[in-house]
């Protein structure tokens, strides 16, 4: 690798740390996530003509901020100056642009935990839509381009790239302020970062189309947003429930999958390929959940679940009937048909798979499972533990045509054709 390549991939790893930050204290001077991005990205551009030839600065991230910055002020400035019906806005602006402009880099490392935090609150507020949120997450404090946003979740580049160009500008026509929310606010407003952190996760835990079960990047890039989250608000019992939940589900990740790609499921792996060190972290999130004074959550509950998994050596060590238990307890704080339908699970693993059958039979009706995979799936697992294989195969194949995962599709038709042994 040359010299010109060394430093444009230091340049990529330095953009990748620091730009979540560097965004952030952009979009308090400016008042506009849009803005504080083009700045951000300016300076990037900048840095990209200037440090191979001069060498990466000492303080790369300070080097970001500093250019970056003397540009969000000549833009606060020009707005004070052509927008004269907003006089008085602009002069509060140019005094914040001419107050940053004299902090110290130990006072602007002050602010850098509250940018934050108000930036992700502000890239998952809920005027956008769950896709938007994501995406926009992903870009601003991901740090992710648009071209590996939209691997991720396979979609095309102009798609996502024009998902997030829509949420930005929803969020400059709602003027939604760049705040944290207020205590009233708080719940509500972290139930909605928590929710789109997790639907990255599920993406990348089990994928819901193309040739591959999971996506074990997107799982790593939510558990590292749930750390940076945790981080920022270390008293929010259910931000340590989400990082625990996530991290012990990841740890059976590398045993998901078998040599050809193809998904093997919990009751099938092979528990010595579970990462321990993903258990221990997890673990060690539940006990600082636990320690909170206060009602535990849905992501909290699903911690305790999980970790119900990590702790059994086996499927049959499993105590089942705690699981069962705490699935009604996850069904009154989220009432759910899904929550219900692994709470059959969970009964036919502690009561008799025709338990289990009763409760899945019971949601055949509802709206919100209609086209659901793991509906049939679930029925049909239970079926084949009961004996009752014709059925069983019936619904692996109802499932098999149901999902648009390959990998999924094939599993499930190799489970109908088990049944169809003698």
């Amino acid at each position: 690798m040359d010299n010109y390549e060394a430093t444009r991939s230091a340049i990529e790893a330095v953009w990748r740390i620091e730009s979540p930050r560097l965004i952030a204290g952009l979009a308090r001077i400016t008042g506009d996530v849009g803005a504080a991005e083009e700045l951000a990205q300016d300076a990037l551009v900048i840095a990209l003509e200037q440090w191979p030839v001069r060498g990466v600065p000492d303080g790369p991230g300070a080097w970001l901020m500093a250019t970056a910055k003397h540009r969000a002020i000549d833009l606060v400035r020009r707005r004070a100056r052509y927008d004269q019906k907003l006089q008085e806005a602009g002069r509060d602006m140019e005094a914040q642009a001419q107050a940053f402009d004299e902090l110290s880099a130990a006072s602007i490392d002050d602010h850098i935990g509250d940018d934050l935090l108000r930036l992700i609150f502000i890239a998952c507020h809920p005027v956008l839509s769950a896709e938007a949120r994501a995406a926009l997450t992903l870009r601003l404090i991901g740090g992710l381009t648009t071209h590996e946003i939209a691997r991720a979740f396979l979609a095309t580049e102009p798609a996502i790239a024009q998902r997030i160009v829509r949420a930005k500008r929803t969020l400059a026509d709602r003027k939604v302020p760049f705040e944290i929310p207020a205590p009233g606010e708080l719940a509500g407003r972290l139930d909605s970062v928590l929710e789109v952190i997790y639907l990255i996760f599920n993406e990348g835990y089990s994928a819901t189309s193309g040739d591959d079960w999971t996506r074990p990047e997107l799982c790593a890039e939510a558990m590292r947003l749930g750390r940076l989250l945790a981080g920022l608000m270390p008293r929010q019992i259910e931000v340590h429930g989400l990082v625990a939940l996530m991290e012990l589900q990841a740890s059976r990740i590398g045993a998901r999958t078998g040599p050809g790609g193809e998904p093997i499921l919990l009751a099938d792996q092979d528990r010595l390929r579970w990462d321990r060190l993903l258990i221990r972290r997890g673990l060690t999130a539940l006990e600082q959940a636990e320690r909170i004074d206060a009602p535990p959550g849905r992501y909290a509950v699903q911690a305790e679940i999980a970790a119900c998994h990590a702790r059994a050596t086996s499927v049959e060590t499993t105590d089942w009937e705690r699981i069962a238990a705490l699935y009604v307890v996850l069904g009154h704080l989220a009432p759910s048909p899904v929550v219900e339908l692994n709470r059959a699970v969970a009964t036919g693993m502690a009561y008799g798979p025709e338990a289990g059958l009763e409760l899945a039979d019971s949601l055949a009706g509802q709206p919100a499972l209609a086209g659901y995979v793991q509906l049939p799936a679930v029925r049909g697992y239970l079926l084949a533990r009961a004996g009752r294989r014709a059925e069983a195969r019936a619904e692996f194949t109802r499932a098999a045509g149901l999902t648009a995962n390959a990998r999924e599709r094939a599993m499930f038709r190799a489970r109908a054709a088990e049944c169809e042994e003698p």
